[in-house]
């Protein structure tokens, strides 16, 4: 299975498909569709029915049942995009066998090194084979390894019909990363009774909470006067900005907080003296904290009007995603599903709220329950990502038990 589940990830993660927040179509980038058409043919070839790419991007496909009873449909979900935030072109993967459990030289020409000081939890894999990136770009794990995930258990239970199964949904997304993964997809169409997405950590991870999320941008109108004879006359945007940025508090900023604990991350500054514009994302598990720390932006543009005496910033709040906790709890027997898979495999489950979101997120809020699942990877979204191999077998085994457990 380990030569399965390798090849498939190296050969899905050498194609580019980082999305493209600021695009205006959908996906936000063609080249996602080249891994589309590769998933769409390999699904073809492993005998599954109902495979299709629709005008939206949307790669889903049915395994049938071989089963006589009627059972719940249980869906599968990873995205195909990259994030923006680090170049996906050019992949250059590194397998390091038998990992002896010190420093890994990532790059030695650029100096990057995945140190075990910087990441003690290297030393959980020494043994094992840990494939990364070649430090100038990111490795693609999120969400590929999900993906090759999916996509080996298929292979599995195709290549042995004896293993009974009911029907298996699966779906493979563009655009997660930038919030828009299931702007078009249509739940009901699709069939599953609940799904799981395959998009978390390290192994064992299981995650039913995320946080609810909100963009807010900020634009500041300032006044240029020329500096000689600025006093009492100019609105330095930029500095409007930064005072603005200073009255948010300073503990709640993201490498401030852990745990439930939210926060506001500002994510983009532009500006001239005439005009600045500054983005923030919004995160808190609890709702009334959330409603709160919008409150919060709201009143420091409103109190940046009042100090001005006129209207210098405008603000733009937008919310992305809310909690799936509260549309998972009524459907708990699906996180339990999934916690005992792991027990039975002898893995620990670590059942904690994702600082973040997936798709799952929203999906459950359109009427798909969806708890998401470990792929086994480390540092997403950077230089220093990695996975064990020996995870990603992990990953494929607890989705071939959860699809065993649904029939008993």
């Amino acid at each position: 299975m380990k030569n399965q589940i390798l090849n498939r990830f190296l050969q899905y993660i050498q194609i580019d498909t980082q999305s493209d927040e600021n695009a205006k179509t959908y996906p936000s980038t063609q080249k996602q569709l080249d891994l589309a058409r590769l998933l769409e043919k390999e699904l073809k070839e492993l005998g599954l029915k109902e495979v299709n790419l629709d005008n939206n991007g949307y790669v889903t496909a049915t395994l049938l049942s071989n089963i006589d009873k009627k059972i719940p449909v249980i869906g599968f979900f990873a995205h195909m995009d990259t994030s923006p935030d680090i170049s996906g072109k050019n992949v250059n993967p590194q397998i390091f066998e038998n990992y002896d459990g010190k420093d890994i030289p990532i790059n030695k020409a650029l100096n990057i090194c995945l140190s075990v000081n910087d990441f003690p939890e290297l030393k959980n894999y020494t043994g094992q084979t840990i494939i990364t990136a070649s430090g100038d770009t990111l490795l693609g794990a999120d969400d590929k390894a999900g993906i090759a995930e999916i996509m080996t258990a298929l292979e599995y239970l195709t290549n042995n019909p004896e293993v009974k199964h009911g029907t298996i949904k699966v779906a493979f997304t563009p655009d997660e990363e930038i919030g828009k993964g299931v702007d078009h997809f249509e739940v009901q169409k699709f069939g599953a009774d609940y799904a799981y997405t395959i998009d978390g950590g390290p192994t064992g991870e299981l995650e039913y909470e995320n946080f609810n999320a909100s963009m807010a941008t900020i634009k500041i109108q300032g006044r240029n006067i020329h500096p000689g004879y600025a006093r009492g006359r100019m609105i330095n945007a930029i500095l409007v900005a930064a005072e603005m940025n200073d009255m948010l508090p300073l503990e709640q900023r993201p490498e401030l907080t852990q745990d439930y604990e939210g926060f506001f991350h500002i994510v983009r500054f532009t500006g001239t003296v005439e005009n600045a514009e500054i983005q923030y994302i919004i995160r808190d598990h609890n709702q009334q904290k959330f409603e709160h720390k919008k409150d919060i932006i709201k009143n420091i543009v409103a109190l940046t009007n009042k100090k001005y005496n006129e209207e210098v910033a405008s603000l733009e709040l937008k919310d992305q995603y809310y909690n799936m906790r509260e549309k998972v709890e009524p459907v708990m027997h699906i996180v339990e599903n999934a916690k005992q898979a792991m027990l039975e495999l002898g893995i620990t489950p670590n059942i904690k709220p994702i600082r973040g979101g997936t798709d799952g997120a929203r999906l459950s809020y359109m009427g798909l329950p969806c708890p998401n699942i470990f792929t086994g990877g480390h540092n997403f979204h950077g230089k220093y990502e990695f996975i064990p191999l020996e995870s990603m077998e992990k990953a494929v085994k607890v989705i071939l038990k959860i699809i065993e457990k649904s029939i008993a």
